[in-house]
Parts: C-alpha cells; sequence; structure tokens
C-alpha cells in the first residue's frame, strides 16, 4: 500500500489520522529531497574526480538501484511501474559502463545536475515553505481558538460577537491554506517521478558519445528509451488529466465543504474541550479530545490531540452514552458547553464545541435539545441529471457528430484535445438536442461548426447522461484488471464486463469505440495516439459515484481500459466473452503480495503492500455458466451480493470494505463463512510464513478443509496436519 491519498473534506475535520497522513507525505518528500541531495552530490563528483570515476559510478549506481517511488493509492499503472523499474535499469547500465573504464561526459551538469537542483529548489524548496506556513497557521488557529473559548460569557454581546467574527475568519484562512498545502503535497508527489526521471534518462543518452562502444550502447539502449520517453509521456499526460480533476474538486468542496463530507461510520464526529476536575485548589482543566459517536450502538469514543504538542495520539476512551444535556451560560461561565452521561462512567461530563452551530448538530446527533434538521454526516450530493439520454435521439446526435468528425477532420492534429469555445458548444447541443432542429443542423458540409465544437459537443453530451456509458454499478469492476494482471487477462475481464453493460449502452460504447479506433489509426496525422485517447475519454465513459481524491487517483486506470477498448475493438464487441480466463496465460512469473492482516494488538488494520491480482482465478467447473454460492471460490467473494455469474469471474483485491459491519452486527467475513463449505486448494505460488498463525509452502501444495477466514484476502486450511492462515491470491480452490 502506498501512500493514503489527503482528501480535502478532511482539512475541515483535521483529525489526528490526517495529521498522519500529512507527515507520511512529509517524510516522503524530504527523503526524496535528500536522496536528490545525494545525488547531485554523486553527479559532481564523477565531473570533477575523473581518477576514482568507477568508485563515484558505483555508489551512483547503487543509490538508484535501492531508491523507489512511493505512489498514491493502491496500485500503480504499467508506465509507472516501467517508470519505477528504470531506476534500476539505469543502475545495471552504469555497472556495464563501469566494466569499460571510460571517461563520462561533461555534459552531465546540463542534463543531470541542473534540472535536479531546479527541481529540488522549484518543487521541493516551495512544498518546505508551504510546510512553514502551514505549521505557522497550525499554531496561530488553534491558539486563538483556545483564548477565545475561554472568554468570558459575560463579555458584552458586541464584544464577544467581534472574538466569534474574527475567530471565523482566522479559521477559513486556515483551511484555505490547508486546502492548498495538501494540494501541493500530492501534486509535487505526482510530479517527481517524471520530473526526475526525465534528467536522468537524458543523462544517460548523453554519456554514449564519451565511449568507445558509445555507437553500439545506443543501438542496445534506443529501444527501452524508446519505450520509457513513451512510458513518461503517458504518465505526464495522466498527471495532468488528474490535476486538473483534482483541483476542480477542492474548488467544489471550497465552496461547499459542508456538502462534500465523507460517508462516515460515525453519526458525529469531531473536535470537543473536555473538562477534567482535578483536586482542590487547582479547579479543572479543559483538555481538547477527538471525539466520535455510533448513534446505533450509542458508543462514545475520545482521544485527547493536541496540534501544537507535534501531533501525539492519547489513549482512547470508549463508554455508552446514557443523556445528554445543554448547558446555559448561568451554570457555567463558558459558551457552547453540553453534558453527557455514560452507562459505564461515573459522573457527567462537560464538554465544549467551538460554536454554537457546532454545538447544535452535537447535541443532535447525541439525543439532546435544539438538534438542527440535518445530519452531521452528510451523504455526497449526485451528479446532477443533465437533458442527455441513451434514446433515439441520443444515438442520432453521436452518429451525427462522429460521421462530421471522420468527413471533416479525422487528420486534424488534437483531434478531441483541443476544445471548442464553450459558448459555440453549447449552442450547437441545444441545436441537436432539439427535435424542431436537429434535423435541420448540417454538421458534415456547413463551415458554421468547427471541428473542435463537434468534437467538444460529442463529449459534452456523454458528460451529461444521468450515468457515465460504462455505469457507475460496474466502475470498480473495471478498473480491477487495470491495476494488475497480464494483458491477455486484462482484456478478457474488460472483454467479460462489456458485455454485461445495458444493451443500449454496450451499442453506444461500440459506436463510439469504433470510431477512436479509426481516430487512433489516423494518429501520424492527428497525433491522437490510443493513450493519448484515453487520457480524453477515460473520465468522459467512465466516473465514480462518490467524488474523492481516492477515486481521482484511479482515473489513470480509466485511461488504461479505454485504450483496451480501442485497441481490441474487434475482439471485444464482435465476439462473446469467455466465462473463464485460461490459468496458463495469465499466471504472473511471481508471486503477489500477501493481503494485510489484522492487528491483533490495536484491533486496526497493519498497512502492508495491497495483493496483485491475476484475473485468471477460474470456475470450478469452466461448462457450468451459473455455478450455485456453494461453489463459488473464494477468490470471487466480492461478487457473492450481486445475482449475476458473471460478476463471480472477476474477482477483485481484499480490503476494509469485506470486512464492514452488517445490519445485524456481523461482518462481511462471518457471512461468507456460512455461504462458502471447506473445499480442498493448490498453491500456485510459494509463500513464507510471516506470522505463526500463517502456513508456510510451496507451488503445488494441497490444501485440505480450506474455509473463508475472518481476516479478508485470507483462507483458513489444514497442510500436512497443520492448520492455519493462507493468502486467498496464492491458491486455486479445486
Amino acid at each position: 500500500m502506498g501512500l493514503q491519498p489527503l482528501e480535502f473534506s478532511d482539512c475541515y475535520l483535521d483529525s489526528p489520522w490526517f495529521r498522519e497522513r500529512i507527515r507520511a507525505h512529509e517524510a516522503e518528500l524530504e527523503r526524496t529531497n535528500k536522496f536528490i541531495k545525494e545525488l547531485i552530490k554523486d553527479g559532481k563528483n564523477l565531473i570533477a574526480a575523473t581518477k576514482s570515476l568507477s568508485v563515484a559510478q558505483r555508489k551512483f549506481a547503487h543509490s538508484l538501484r535501492d531508491f523507489k517511488f512511493e505512489f498514491i493509492g493502491d496500485a500503480e499503472t504499467d508506465d509507472e511501474r516501467c517508470i519505477d523499474a528504470s531506476l534500476r535499469e539505469f543502475s545495471n547500465f552504469l555497472k556495464n559502463l563501469e566494466e569499460q573504464r571510460e571517461i563520462m561526459a561533461l555534459s552531465v551538469t546540463e542534463t543531470l545536475i541542473k534540472p535536479l537542483e531546479k527541481f529540488r529548489k522549484e518543487q521541493l524548496g516551495a512544498v518546505k515553505e508551504e510546510k512553514k506556513k502551514f505549521d505557522k497557521e497550525t499554531e496561530k488557529n488553534y491558539s486563538l481558538i483556545d483564548k477565545h473559548l475561554n472568554l468570558s460569557a459575560k463579555k458584552k454581546d458586541s464584544h464577544l460577537q467581534e472574538a466569534d467574527i474574527q475567530v471565523e475568519q482566522n479559521r477559513q484562512h486556515f483551511y484555505e491554506l490547508s486546502l492548498e498545502y495538501v494540494c501541493k503535497l500530492q501534486e509535487i508527489q505526482e510530479r517527481k517521478k517524471f520530473e526526475f526521471v526525465e534528467p536522468m534518462l537524458s543523462f544517460f543518452q548523453g554519456m554514449f558519445t564519451f565511449y568507445h562502444q558509445g555507437h553500439e550502447l545506443a543501438k542496445d539502449f534506443n529501444h527501452y528509451k524508446m519505450e520509457l520517453q513513451i512510458n513518461i509521456q503517458n504518465t505526464r499526460n495522466r498527471f495532468e488529466g488528474t490535476r486538473s480533476e483534482v483541483e476542480e474538486l477542492m474548488n467544489k468542496i471550497r465552496q461547499n465543504p459542508k456538502d462534500h463530507k465523507r460517508a462516515s461510520q460515525f453519526t458525529a464526529e469531531g473536535y470537543l474541550y473536555v473538562q477534567e476536575k482535578r483536586p482542590a485548589p487547582f479547579g479543572s482543566s479543559w483538555v481538547k479530545h477527538y471525539c466520535m459517536y455510533r448513534k446505533a450502538a450509542k458508543k462514545f469514543n475520545m482521544i485527547p490531540f493536541e496540534h501544537r504538542s507535534g501531533g501525539k495520539l492519547g489513549d482512547v476512551e470508549v463508554f455508552s452514552l446514557k443523556e445528554c444535556t445543554k448547558r446555559h451560560t448561568d451554570s457555567i461561565d463558558r459558551r457552547f458547553c453540553f453534558d453527557i452521561e455514560a452507562a459505564d462512567r461515573p459522573g457527567p461530563l462537560t464538554m465544549q464545541a467551538f460554536s454554537e452551530e457546532e454545538r447544535k448538530q452535537w447535541l443532535e446527533a447525541l439525543g439532546g435539545k435544539e438538534a438542527l434538521s440535518h445530519n452531521f454526516n452528510r451523504a455526497i450530493i449526485p451528479r446532477p441529471e443533465g437533458s442527455a439520454q441513451l434514446d433515439k435521439m441520443g444515438f442520432t446526435i453521436i452518429r451525427k457528430c462522429i460521421s462530421a468528425v471522420e468527413t471533416r477532420g479525422i487528420n486534424d492534429q488534437g483531434l478531441y484535445r483541443v476544445v471548442g469555445v464553450s459558448s459555440k458548444v453549447q449552442r450547437l447541443l441545444s441545436m441537436l438536442m432539439d427535435v424542431k432542429t436537429c434535423n435541420e443542423v448540417d454538421l458534415e458540409n456547413s463551415a458554421d461548426w468547427e471541428v473542435k465544437t463537434i468534437t467538444s459537443a460529442l463529449k459534452q453530451y456523454l458528460r451529461s447522461l444521468p450515468e457515465p456509458l460504462m455505469t457507475y454499478e460496474l466502475h470498480g469492476e473495471f478498473i480491477v484488471p487495470a491495476k494488475s494482471g497480464s494483458p491477455e487477462s486484462r482484456v478478457n475481464a474488460v472483454h467479460f464486463l462489456v458485455h454485461k453493460l445495458p444493451e443500449k449502452n454496450k451499442e453506444m460504447l461500440d459506436i463510439l469505440v469504433k470510431h477512436l479506433t479509426n481516430v487512433s489509426n489516423h494518429s501520424k496525422q492527428n497525433l491522437m495516439t490510443v493513450a493519448n485517447l484515453g487520457v480524453v475519454f477515460g473520465p468522459t465513459l467512465m466516473r465514480p459515484q462518490e467524488e474523492t481524491v481516492a477515486a481521482i487517483m484511479d482515473l489513470k486506470f480509466q485511461n488504461i481500459v479505454v485504450e483496451i477498448l480501442i485497441e481490441n475493438h474487434e475482439k471485444i464487441f464482435r465476439t462473446p466473452p469467455d466465462t473463464t480466463f485460461p490459468e496458463p496465460t495469465c499466471l504472473s512469473s511471481s508471486p503477489p503480495n500477501a493481503p494485510p492482516r489484522q492487528s491483533k494488538r490495536q484491533g486496526q488494520r497493519t498497512k502492508r503492500p495491497v495483493a496483485v491480482y491475476n484475473l485468471c482465478l477460474e470456475l470450478e467447473d469452466s461448462d457450468n455458466p451459473n455455478p450455485s454460492k456453494e461453489d463459488t471460490p473464494t477468490s470471487s467473494l466480492d461478487s457473492l451480493s450481486s445475482p449475476s455469474p458473471v460478476t463471480a469471474a472477476v474477482p477483485g483485491p481484499p480490503g476494509p470494505d469485506k470486512n464492514h459491519l452488517l445490519a445485524d452486527g456481523g461482518s462481511f467475513g462471518d457471512w461468507a463463512s456460512t455461504v462458502l463449505s471447506s473445499r480442498k486448494a493448490r498453491a500456485v505460488y510459494p509463500c513464507e510464513a510471516e506470522h505463526s498463525s500463517e502456513l508456510s509452502f510451496e507451488i503445488g501444495a494441497i490444501f485440505e478443509d480450506v474455509q473463508t477466514s475472518r481476516e479478508p484476502g485470507w483462507l483458513e486450511g489444514t497442510l500436512n496436519g497443520k492448520r492455519g492462515l493462507i493468502p486467498q491470491n496464492y491458491v486455486k480452490l479445486l
């Protein structure tokens, strides 16, 4: 598992875990900064120390080999993996050069040192300055809140109102700065991959001419260089698309932060000051806690956390809520206070919210008086439905636009990437969507409508559909194969899923992808390669139902799905899909990572690498297209909630979502274990146990009495008389 995405909505909660994620990003950037600094120093040694060239090269190669880029989310694209692997490739190449004892090119200063220094100074340096501002504003904000909450309620109303305004203005300024800092952190994490690897690529290219065998070495390196340049360009293009989506989401949240709160398992959560009484004559103190409340279970959790002391977490206290009562200022010399009584804790607790509005929200959640009419945690507002539909008119509009593009502009450079004037696009759409004027619009012969206006109208129409063309329901299933597996297994999985789409969606997708295939066939003229079309149409054809940074980080995988559709149009749309994926062609040469384990000490999931899944786990009986639930492999448990047998053929990665609580209080794992009877399984990868509860085994080992474990992503089985845990994606059910 890489770095966790920083959600903009969390800037407003500013929870302890949010701060932990920020520190992880900061630590990674500091690690990168130190590495680049060391790498620059090593590069200069290559120029200055000709006599010790061999030693300097070895150290340089060693530094490259040991460094690995961290990524945001749970998987990388193939291009990003190639970029990551490029450092090891560069390291191996340096070793070959060292054997020849040749002199390093002096051009290293221009090709490597200066770009890295520029990146370190302009990019990493800018983040450091933002961090200083963020830390300073954090100190100022919470100091001012402390001071403000200590104001006597007996002060004049005008004085109190003025103080309230000042605090609110300061909090808004803090949120603005927090949003910008979070955006900058994530941008630099994504940017550093191509910003760093490109100078390295130039450096290696420049070295060839300074060696006796430089010409031959360059010929050998050329193929890899071209592929890596494509990887870098694809990654850069996806970065640009992702960045625009992230900025759009940030602006939405900035305008209406309350409408974009993330769905939470808690009815209410946030900071409260808790009064802690001390023995006389010391009086009492107020300590800031992060509090969480589940209304269904009436469980109240609170944990002390102080931003200004380095963000150290205290011990969690959990109790059952009995009663909540509002406190008036005539009974306590503080505002925004309320009392709660616990069923399993002596004495009442007095708590203070940050404002009157927040107190009302807590009172509503806790069952006190003066409740608001809205929920503390609001649901994500769905996208508004447009007038675009997949009806006869919709098909006419798309066919009309496609015909015009292929007639007039198939060779136009930047086709679909060059955007039309917004007012003209809207006017064209209005005319096309009007039954009275649609037939009158002549797109093929009229000079009134530019090709870029037509292409923009086509994309806008598809984006205006009530739901994306490839549907919300199948969005997650389309993303899974793009993240893992062999190229063949990816095509098979996407082929399989396309035929699960509603008939109208599939028909429209067929028309569009056929057109995009034609566009890509003219890429020498229009420069719109399959990868470029994927960047343009990924967010047009696919989008998640909930807008979050984590979802936007999957945008690059949406692009890959569209690339697969374009490259395999004939197979996907003209042939029926297989119901199983052949095992020999899709098993990778190396085993996947084991799924994360459940921490026994804290009851939280340990952050370990997410498993890489191969889409080759087939159903038990390949000739049985409708297996019963009892015969469904554990690798397909994600799909047990769906009546469609197709879902079971595309396994999804295990994760926290599989262990969510059901309405009756049980977990998904508990429920699944009652559905799946015990079976045998064969190991398809070797595994060495990392814990006493796990089993070690070699390829081909046969497990008896295999059942679903309570641990998501794991099975329980018996091997040689010993029972233990088995990584689910290391075995195949028999």
